[in-house]
């Protein structure tokens, strides 16, 4: 990676870091749209309760609200697309899988899915629930759920373990935020490439159709 292209990828962090708890919020919106921020939310969190070991639950409570108004834009635009529309963003057969989930687990898969880390695909369940129409209030809960325990217990290992990471991420900032932002541009690429798969699919098969 050349000097030019380190430039944005050193600036970003640092500006999350400063706005603290609001940059949280935007950071968990923009995690929890279609195309994931990989490992950067929880990065983040734990690097800003290490910083300030006495706001370890406000940094939690900040990454959560990000987190559930991102999922939520998400749940939206499946809401508004309907199955048809998660099936041309995803293979058949993948989207086939999380609807047959929904119908026995709904609260669960939501709740769950959210409280796993990386690299466990959150956006295909945060668009199942809005295709499917499953009830907003129980979609928030559920997903306010999941991150809340995920952000608090990294916000707490943060703060347990403060001193440390900071001197972690002092001395290995560079290579830290350099690959932070990899990881980011590694999971953008992916989503792209296969929402066009998809889309070139779901083409093809409505061709098919009409042609028969």
């Amino acid at each position: 990676m050349d000097s030019f292209t380190q430039i944005p990828a050193l600036l970003i962090l640092p500006w999350l870091v400063r706005l603290g708890g609001p940059g949280l919020v935007v950071l968990g919106i923009a995690d929890n749209s279609v195309i994931p921020l990989t490992g950067s939310m929880d990065v983040l969190t734990i690097w800003l309760a290490a910083r300030h070991r006495e706001l370890w639950p406000y940094y939690a409570v900040m990454a959560t609200a990000g987190a559930v108004l991102g999922g939520y834009i998400t749940y939206s635009l499946g809401r508004k697309g309907g199955k048809e529309a998660i099936e041309r963003k995803l293979n058949r057969r993948k989207a086939e899988k999380v609807f047959k989930r929904f119908s026995h687990w709904g609260f669960s898969t939501v709740a769950v899915s959210a409280l796993l880390p990386p690299p466990f695909p959150l956006v295909p369940v945060l668009l199942a629930a809005g295709a499917l129409q499953y009830s907003r209030k129980k979609f928030v809960g559920a997903l306010a759920l999941g991150r809340g325990i995920r952000y608090l217990l990294l916000a707490g290992f943060g703060s347990l373990y403060g001193k440390a990471i900071v001197q972690f991420f002092t001395r290995y900032y560079k290579p830290a935020v350099l690959t932070l932002v990899g990881l980011a541009v590694v999971g953008a690429v992916l989503s792209i490439a296969e929402y066009l798969r998809s889309r070139k699919n779901g083409a093809r098969a409505f061709r098919h159709g009409r042609a028969a």
